[in-house]
């Protein structure tokens, strides 16, 4: 069976705003069925890293936001700290840069929170039971949430093809510890020479796998080891290392990363049916994610903006969309600028991005049959 997907192109009039069109794709959506009055809802997004500027504007958000309030219940814009040390790892830079991107209360009417704490730890195991995964560690205040509505900027991504609504699931709904086990499947590691012997990440290992052990350096006595055995993938320590010495072992492989993500993906809304909603914001489709503190010029031009209930239909509706818009010869495209053409396979050539989407509907989280409607 197919599912709903609703449309709006960017096309508008004094008397039909773009503001006017998201109203309408939140009613088609039934938006006042999903929530009940009191209800806690996410608002799950992507605040953009510091010198990005694709990200979707905080107006909008504002729009939602109100949406919600008029079916009575309490929004909040959310989401989790970043796996890599940036702008976004842990609370504090993280709500200052989301604050100076304009998501603040009194542009978008409600409050801004991180969902997994102050350092990205405050989760909750899922039990899941699926083929990689049986638990997963999701953001504790997106899993205490009573609905959930992601609202995500569709762009390309250089491990997925593109990120979408299940990206922003997935990833954007995992804890650090989660998002590790996506990326990784071997511990942290030090790099040596960069290591000052502090011993300030040995506090924050709750399974005791970090140690100290004699230097070959002369301008130190000794330097962090992590015991693979003991290590729990917490990656704790990534961010509590003062000068970045602990780093991520990027190893995953691109086709079990992306299972990887659709089964968190999964665990994010495991308690939420028939409580989401998902909107994709076509605009601004820039080759990678927002996670880079710059965006490149866009591969397309502005398509729309897209709504349904089902994360796997919306998605595979959004890659067919952008696929039959004419390439951005200014852009990062080097060859499939033909209407029709992959322009995420254009961009990233040794990533199957219908893995992803293939994973979600095998594993029950929607279909990748749908009905565009048109508003």
């Amino acid at each position: 069976m197919k599912s709903n997907v609703f449309f709006s192109d960017m096309k508008v009039e004094s008397q039909k705003t773009l503001f006017d069109k998201l109203d309408l794709l939140l009613q088609r959506t039934d938006l006042k069925g999903k929530i009940k009055e009191r209800d806690l809802v996410a608002i799950k997004l992507h605040f953009g890293e510091k010198g990005n500027t694709a990200y979707i504007r905080p107006i909008f958000l504002r729009k939602i936001v109100d949406c919600v309030k008029g079916c009575k219940g309490k929004p909040f814009l959310t989401d989790t700290n970043t796996l890599y040390i940036g702008t976004r790892s842990e609370a504090v830079s993280h709500l200052t840069t989301a604050y100076e991107h304009g998501f603040t209360e009194s542009v978008v009417n409600a409050p801004v929170l991180i969902a997994d704490g102050l350092r990205g730890n405050s989760a909750v195991n899922i039990k899941i039971d699926q083929p990689i995964f049986k638990t997963v560690s999701i953001a504790h205040a997106i899993h205490m949430a009573d609905a959930l509505i992601g609202v995500t900027h569709f762009k390309g991504h250089e491990l997925s093809g593109f990120g979408g609504t299940l990206k922003n699931l997935g990833m954007g709904c995992a804890s650090r510890e989660g998002k590790l086990k996506q990326h990784s499947n071997i511990s942290p590691k030090v790099k040596a020479k960069a290591c000052k012997g502090c011993k300030s990440c040995l506090p924050w290992c709750p399974s005791g796998a970090l140690s100290m052990i004699s230097s070959v350096s002369e301008s130190k006595t000794s330097v962090a080891f992590i015991d693979p055995q003991k290590c729990i993938g917490c990656g704790e320590c990534i961010l509590t290392c003062p000068v970045g010495a602990i780093q991520i072992q990027w190893n995953e492989t691109i086709p079990l990363f992306q299972k990887k993500m659709v089964e968190y993906a999964y665990g994010a809304i495991f308690k939420k049916r028939g409580k989401t909603l998902y909107l994709n914001f076509l605009t601004q489709i820039s080759p990678a994610c927002d996670c880079y503190g710059f965006s490149d010029p866009p591969i397309v031009n502005d398509v729309g903006i897209l709504a349904s209930d089902d994360p796997v239909a919306i998605d595979q509706a959004s890659v067919d969309l952008v696929n039959q818009q004419e390439g951005n010869r200014f852009s990062k495209l080097s060859k499939h600028w033909q209407s029709g053409g992959d322009k995420f396979r254009a961009l990233y050539p040794q990533v199957d991005w219908t893995i992803q989407l293939a994973y979600a509907e095998e594993i029950g989280l929607g279909t990748r049959e749908y009905e565009l409607i048109k508003i």
